[in-house]
């Protein structure tokens, strides 16, 4: 065997911007360029919220051209002190540069890592900025992510004529959809306009003549109530509060309302987080918490009638925006928040107000509280289709299954995916006809050596049970409620720890699940390659290299690595891994039971450790290790 040499020549550093031509995924939303308008957008709301703009106006030319001008105090062209060129460029050019890593400039902003406009810079083909401010019109242009017209003096203005104009044409070869989804981006400066008020949005599409205009001076609960959200309420009861506290400020509407109205939507610094996080949990324990404390004060619960959160969370529509200094996202595209300490925040807000909001409102209190036992009972009653007794316990659906639609058990698909964040994309990829997700936390319990009386202190053990609606350890399949049961982890390491562990509970629990081909596990891929306008998937570094080797296209092809499940967006993850047409599927059969037992003793029992360092040893030796 000959080894390739590997030397310090063979070490690459990326510069500059060209990480995110390499791997656009890790940056942006690839499906198609929204997220690109997106970080324009909001450098100009940055602006307007720090009091500086009141005009943001959005035009998408011919030819996927789009323009996002705001009357602020326009991007410094100043020479940086360190880096000794104009700080434009620095912005540009340079990921991890901008003005809003501390709170001097900006209190509260979303672009937050100073990656936004650099981003929107190397994925297009031709940015154009135009700077007005200090009384003089000044223009640079770049091409491809290079520098294409140097910063130049175009003329003298007034110096009340400031603000900042870009514009850019993304290049196509980086998304699966080239051009701009415009009622996307009308949906979101629509949300955006109800905070940030006396801010006017202008949209203007060329292409079409349609101009459409925001403008909101009101509250959050004016805009609800033009909206007729109490009307449709419980007790005709509309919440709401606009708190600050430890430097964060926070601004809720909601009702329960179960039949007409459809709403959940969160933001953090006028940025929509379409899969909620942090702030949102904080909201659902907030409420619960205020629920409790009322019926503890006012009244008791019907005999046998627990409340759960679900209970109180299941009806109610809402909006929350959160401001704060320095929020933490799940990745770029900021959909998800994960800052720890804003569930406590929120929690602690929603809970003290509420409480006092329905003791101030005692008939409306008391109907808000009769709903949520109602919603208990219901969900009681419809438990007792799928009631069973373990170990004297009564078990119901687990509250972090999305179910689906069908009630036909063999057209019903249930998905057991690794992570929350995962499951979150695996809820926007799914069809929601026949595909129910799960979440797992972290790896299961080893179940080859746990005794069936014990198997339902594991809880993520009980809640799969309780989700297929099969007993383990018994033939009885009556209450099978999947035709197809997908195990979907990360095609790495701790994903495949995880896949082995589920089959160890199925194969040793529920075997028969297994010895009727109704377990399967997904297989996710490993790269996503971009040729050209031509996007491939490959689950491996053979398919890889197999699919790079056949490239008779002169562009370069770019290579991503997912990490994980969660850097899939829900498009790449329904198109690769959930869509019948489309993914890859090992079912997992057993042809000889008695040697399936053995190897899986030998890989998963504890008093086989001595057996399986052998086998380690001897596989090792065996392994093909390649040229």
């Amino acid at each position: 065997m000959s080894e390739k040499a590997y030397n310090a020549k063979d070490i690459e550093v990326l510069k500059g911007i060209e990480p995110v031509r390499r791997r656009p995924g890790m940056y942006t939303n690839t499906v198609n360029p929204n997220h690109l308008a997106q970080e324009v957008i909001d450098n100009s709301v940055d602006e307007a919220l720090a009091g500086y703009a009141n005009k943001i106006t959005i035009t998408l030319h011919e030819g996927n051209v789009m323009t996002v001008r705001d009357n602020g105090r326009g991007i410094p062209t100043d020479i940086h002190p360190e880096e000794g060129v104009p700080a434009v460029e620095v912005i540009l050019e340079t990921l991890h540069a901008g003005g809003k890593f501390t709170n001097d400039s900006y209190a509260f902003s979303g672009g937050l890592h100073g990656v936004g406009i650099s981003v929107v810079n190397a994925l297009s083909t031709r940015l154009d900025v135009n700077i007005f401010r200090n009384g003089l019109h000044q223009h640079l242009a770049y091409e491809n992510g290079d520098k294409a017209e140097k910063l130049s003096d175009k003329a003298k203005i007034g110096k009340k004529d400031t603000g900042t104009s870009i514009t850019f044409k993304p290049d196509p070869q980086f998304f699966d959809e080239e051009a701009f989804h415009w009622p996307s981006l009308i949906k979101k400066m629509q949300a955006k306009s109800i905070f940030c008020r006396g801010i006017e949005f202008i949209l203007v599409n060329e292409g079409t003549g349609e101009e459409t205009v925001f403008f909101n001076n009101g509250s959050l609960e004016d805009y609800c109530k033009a909206q007729s959200w109490h009307e449709m309420a419980v007790g005709s009861y509309l919440y709401h509060i606009e708190r600050s506290r430890e430097g964060s400020e926070v601004e809720l509407c909601a009702v329960w309302a179960p039949d007409d109205l459809k709403s959940d939507r969160s933001f953090v610094n006028m940025i929509e987080t379409p899969l909620h996080g942090t702030h949102v949990n904080g909201l659902r324990a907030g409420m619960n918490a205020a629920v409790a404390g009322f019926i503890d004060i006012h009244s008791g619960l019907p005999k046998g009638i627990k409340i759960t959160a679900d209970d109180v969370f299941k009806d109610v529509q809402f909006i929350i925006s959160v401001k704060l200094p320095d929020p933490q996202f799940d990745g770029q595209t900021k959909e998800r928040l994960s800052s720890r300490e804003v569930t406590r925040l929120v929690q602690g807000i929603v809970k003290d107000s509420l409480l006092v909001a329905m003791n101030e409102n005692l008939e409306a209190g008391k109907l808000i509280v009769q709903h949520v036992i109602e919603n208990a009972q219901k969900r009681l009653s419809s438990a007792q289709k799928v009631v069973r007794k373990k170990a004297g316990k009564v078990m119901t659906l687990p509250g972090k299954l999305t179910d689906c639609k069908t009630k036909i058990r063999d057209d019903a698909e249930l998905f057991l995916v690794e992570g929350d964040s995962a499951g979150g994309s695996a809820k926007q990829a799914r069809n929601r006809d026949n595909q129910a997700i799960m979440p797992l936390r972290g790896k299961i319990l080893n179940t080859w050596e746990v005794s069936p009386s014990k198997l339902f202190e594991s809880k993520e053990v009980a809640d799969i049970a309780t989700a297929i609606g099969v007993d383990p350890n018994t033939t009885e399949m009556s209450g099978l409620r999947y035709g197809k049961i997908c195990v979907l982890c990360d095609a790495d390491d701790d994903g495949y720890h995880i896949a082995t562990l589920l089959t160890c509970l199925f194969v040793r629990h529920f075997r028969p699940l297994v010895e009727q081909g109704r377990i399967f596990i997904a297989i996710p891929p490993l790269y996503r390659i971009d040729i050209g306008k031509e996007t491939f998937y490959a689950l491996d570094d053979k398919e890889r290299d197999d699919v790079i080797k056949k490239n008779d296209k002169r562009a370069t092809p770019v290579v991503q690595r997912f990490k994980g499940l969660g850097e899939m967006n829900p498009s790449q993850l329904r198109d690769t891994t959930m869509h019948p047409d489309s993914r890859r599927l090992i079912q997992l059969t057993i042809n000889d039971g008695a040697h399936c037992d053995e190897v899986m003793s030998m890989l998963l029992a504890k008093r086989r450790a001595g057996d399986r360092f052998n086998w380690l040893q001897e596989s090792a030796l065996k392994a093909d290790i390649g040229e």
